[in-house]
């Protein structure tokens, strides 16, 4: 039933227009001084910009989630999103006094709230691209994605850029959860983010995008850092942006200053210390099967007392919310007047009004707070005095994963050494 359930929303979203080891190194690194200052040094800043089309959603956030780790969302989730994108169908043709077809309404609002300009190409192409570092495929929106797929995203044309060459005999896909998929061809040609220059990076050519990405019209494709092992590209996986990039930084490092209602940024080859106080804790990553995976040293709700428990989870920017163990959530809602599991609104919620608390995790002996503002993902519809929980239970994801509501309140390095490490700092 639930299949059944998932299949016929990826059928009402797409007619709403919603909808590995280490691979030989084939980029190479360039500087370009001239558009970043500091890339002649090997250091790199790439600036986010606000994605104008944002609007939060919880049981959509939360869907997406499931669907990205290859997972059939349960059916309160998918009724849920369903429910919500049925009330907002009918408001779009109640102000647009619209009879038409609902395929020519994008209900579905965009779940990624910043993104990063990049250029592809030569000349270069500009688009803007979501980075995920929960995810190792650098894809795009291109020439070769049919019309009926594109609804307002720039695209790469492999063939106005005279440094682009097919990838012969390989391509990529990527299926979700609701058994939607991605999937293309691979150029290789020049990438360029904050002035630093890959040459002859694989660039994965849509051909087909799932329909929730199609709606998504200020979001050009994906930068993945994950490790290069859990890359798609088949028969030869391919090296990330980072790990080609490597060559030409200061340090194999980047790092994350992500902000709260405001466009954040990230360095990479250095570490900027005007950025965080005090010290950085690193601990240890396992990177197999290619997440940033770590382990947290315990947790605390509010001034509570710390509890020392471990948690392993995966330091993900493409993922919006923090989900935890069951047993944590709980912990935490507890203390949140009138909160609730709720299967109507798909997650987590509480009247706006009530006062959340902050939430500790531990890394190491260090501890990262996420302030109650941050919890407070806002109401689950507009207008409504009904809020989502920036806390869920990772119980359905089958993976813990500290996503934007964490690296929001923490400087982050992501560290590519040998062995690789996460650091964590006070902002």
């Amino acid at each position: 039933m639930v299949a059944l359930t998932n299949l016929l929303l990826t059928a009402a979203l797409g007619a709403a227009g919603l909808g590995s080891a280490l691979p030989p190194r084939i980029g190479t690194t360039v500087v370009d001084g001239e558009n970043s200052p500091d890339a002649s040094s090997g250091r790199v800043t790439l600036h986010q910009v606000r994605n104008p089309s944002y609007r939060f959603n919880g049981a959509l956030s939360v869907y997406k989630t499931y669907l990205k780790f290859g997972k059939t969302a349960p059916d309160y989730l998918v009724k849920a999103v369903a429910k919500i994108q049925d009330s907002r169908l009918a408001e779009a043709v109640r102000r647009r006094g619209d009879t038409g077809s609902a395929a020519a309404i994008p209900i579905d609002e965009f779940d990624i709230a910043y993104v990063t300009p990049v250029t592809v190409g030569t000349p270069p192409q500009k688009l803007n691209l979501d980075i995920d570092t929960g995810s190792s495929d650098l894809w795009v929106f291109s020439s070769h994605t049919p019309a009926s797929q594109i609804r307002g995203q720039e695209i790469y044309t492999p063939s106005k850029s005279s440094t682009s060459q097919l990838l012969a005999g390989h391509s990529w896909s990527i299926t979700y959860g609701d058994g939607s998929a991605s999937r293309g061809n691979v150029y290789i040609d020049n990438f360029t983010v904050g002035g630093l220059t890959v040459k002859s990076q694989a660039v994965q050519c849509a051909q087909q995008v799932s329909s929730s990405f199609t709606s998504e019209g200020h979001i050009d494709g994906l930068v993945g850092l994950g490790f290069s092992s859990l890359n798609t590209v088949n028969p030869k996986a391919q090296l990330t942006f980072f790990d080609n990039a490597k060559s030409g930084l200061e340090k194999p490092v980047f790092t994350t200053d992500l902000k709260f209602h405001a466009p954040g940024s990230y360095d990479f080859g250095f570490i900027n210390a005007t950025k965080y106080k005090g010290e950085i804790t690193y601990v240890p990553v396992n990177n197999d099967p290619g997440y940033w995976t770590f382990t947290s040293s315990g947790y605390a709700v509010g001034s509570g007392t710390f509890s020392t428990t471990t948690v392993t989870g995966i330091a993900d920017t493409g993922t919006t919310l923090l989900y935890l163990p069951t047993a944590i959530v709980t912990a935490y809602y507890r203390g949140v007047s009138g909160a609730s599991n709720s299967r109507s609104y798909g997650g987590y919620v509480f009247p706006c009004a009530a006062t959340v608390p902050s939430f500790t995790f531990g890394v190491g002996a260090a501890r990262v707070t996420i302030p109650p503002s941050y919890l407070n993902y806002g109401p689950v519809t507009d207008g409504s005095s009904t809020c989502f929980g920036g806390l869920q239970s990772s119980s359905g994801v089958g993976i813990n994963i500290f996503g934007d509501v964490a690296l929001k309140a923490a400087f982050v390095v992501f560290d590519g050494s040998n062995p690789p490490a996460l650091g964590w700092a006070a902002k």
